[in-house]
């Protein structure tokens, strides 16, 4: 099983996780994942044939029913009503790549034994990873405390036989695939239910995924503003490493190196300046760039500690022959991380956006609106336009949700995250993000034909020979829209080696 990604205790880094979704593995529960599952479940059994004493959510209702005791015959239908009744979720459906991942992040979450879940049920979820059976979850109903509970209810469903899946490129009930399958729906046991329900799977996969376009896009970022800068014919003088190593925050040393990388051997920016200062989203693209590129970094060392944790409620100890019911379904520390990585991503965009007004403002002996013949063509005046338009709405949904809370469960759940909230954000403001850079894109490199017949890098003018494939120079008025989404298609289009 050479293409396989074996779950164990090692630890899971996004860059394993990019691994995993790139090369397409298939997963496996590591030796070591098995005999903890099974240990769990077989301590759990024995303390509730000897225990009469109620032991929330395995004995006992949930949230405020908390004080219910329910009787062992009905255990398993308790684990099997909750969740039946927590599948409440509505809006959007969530992503088919995202729900892969909270597959994923759930199997990682159960495999460490303290969860109390059976076998059979964590390999029925890795079968479903494996064979691209992928349950329809919705974007709306999780308070990102309590665990992301409406999500992951419908995450389980089809482990019951029940609800919706996509399999084999077609929406069908869970029971058809099942049955497709040969396989039998779980039977849940004590438990059971609470451990897939509570935990954070839903706001660690969205912001694991937007973290890897993050990490993406921060460095097309510096490409496209490197190929801006050179179409504003700025100067190389701001990227000066004495400038950065007297306030040496990280990112902006690191930015303003990668622009001197990206602009080594340029006739362009090597020649003569008649003016002595750019405007600061050329000049400051440093610290700009540098702040979001350490916001990216911070979020992912939240994530990293998340995805390798043990999220639901209550939590099963051997060792110590104890179950505690505690609080570590309750996603503040990841709702602070993706409203942080929400306005770190806003402000690429906001600063790409500006670069785009400089370059179509007719200034340093470029045309209007970058085209010839203006006024019988309108040019780059109106992706502008789009751009400040998705920069806007960026600014909005930059607004943090983690500062909100709302009483649920009759008073039980009191102080929620809201970081579900953040999480389905911080994937639309990537989103716009990626527009606005391309949008950026299409406007610089029109914008360095005017500086013909001087070159750029041989970095920049290889990059820009590749986009010309896709999207060709502007001469005369055409419908810009189809330039716009080629030019997001090229970006996403490109792999990348951060490592290196």
């Amino acid at each position: 099983m050479e293409n396989s990604h074996y779950i164990s205790s090692e630890v899971l880094s996004l860059e394993v996780l990019r691994d995993i979704i790139e090369q397409h593995k298939t997963l496996a529960l590591s030796e070591e994942a098995k005999l903890n599952i099974e240990k769990c479940r077989e301590y759990l059994d024995k303390k509730m044939a000897s225990n009469e004493t109620p032991i929330y959510g395995i004995n006992t209702g949930f949230g405020s029913l908390c004080n219910v005791k329910i009787s062992n015959d009905n255990l398993s239908q308790l684990q099997e009503n909750l969740v039946m009744s927590h599948a409440c979720g509505t809006g959007d459906e969530v992503p088919q790549e995202i729900v892969k991942i909270m597959l994923l992040l759930k199997i990682q979450s159960l495999s460490y034994g303290h969860s109390g879940v059976q076998l059979q049920t964590v390999e029925r979820l890795v079968d479903f990873y494996n064979h691209d059976i992928l349950p329809v979850v919705y974007t709306q109903g999780s308070l990102g405390a309590s665990g992301d509970l409406a999500p992951l209810a419908h995450l389980s469903l089809p482990l019951l036989g029940m609800g919706e899946v996509y399999c084999d490129g077609f929406r069908q009930p869970a029971s058809k695939v099942l049955e497709k399958m040969a396989w039998q729906p779980i039977v849940l046991q004590s438990k059971e239910g609470l451990a897939l329900l509570n935990g954070t799977q839903f706001m660690s996969a969205y912001g694991c995924y937007v973290l890897l376009k993050a990490e993406k896009f921060s460095y097309l970022a510096d490409v496209i503003s490197a190929i801006s800068l050179e179409g504003f014919d700025g100067r190389i003088e701001p990227f000066d490493e004495l400038i950065h190593f007297v306030r040496p925050h990280k990112g902006q040393i690191v930015t303003a190196r990668h622009m001197k990388e990206l602009l080594e051997d340029s006739q362009i920016i090597a020649q003569p300046k008649e003016h002595v200062q750019d405007p600061y989203s050329f000049r400051c693209i440093p610290q700009v760039h540098g702040a979001s590129k350490d916001t990216i970094e911070y979020v992912k060392k939240v994530f990293k500690t998340e995805i390798n944790s043990v999220t639901d409620n209550p939590n099963i100890f051997i060792d110590s022959d104890v179950i505690i019911s505690g609080g570590n379904f309750h996603g503040q520390p990841l709702a602070l991380a993706l409203d942080f990585l929400g306005i770190a991503l806003a402000e690429l965009g906001s600063i790409s956006e500006r670069r785009t007004y400089q370059l179509i403002s007719g200034l340093r002996g470029l045309p209007a609106f970058l085209v010839d013949n203006p006024g019988l063509n309108s040019g780059f005046m109106i992706p502008q336009y789009t751009a400040a338009s998705i920069a806007s709405q960026n600014k909005q949904l930059a607004s943090p949700a983690s500062v909100d809370s709302i009483v649920s469960s009759n008073g039980q759940e009191d102080h929620v995250s809201m970081g579900a909230n953040a999480a389905t954000k911080a994937l639309r403001i990537m989103e716009n993000l990626e527009r606005i850079l391309a949008i950026e894109l299409m406007n610089a490199s029109q914008a360095i034909e005017f500086r013909r017949p001087l070159q750029s890098s041989p970095f920049i003018e290889m990059f820009l020979k590749s986009y010309r494939e896709e999207v060709p120079l502007v001469k005369e008025d055409r419908i810009l829209h189809y330039d716009i989404q080629n030019s997001v298609a090229f970006l996403n289009s490109f792999m990348i080696d951060l490592e290196e």
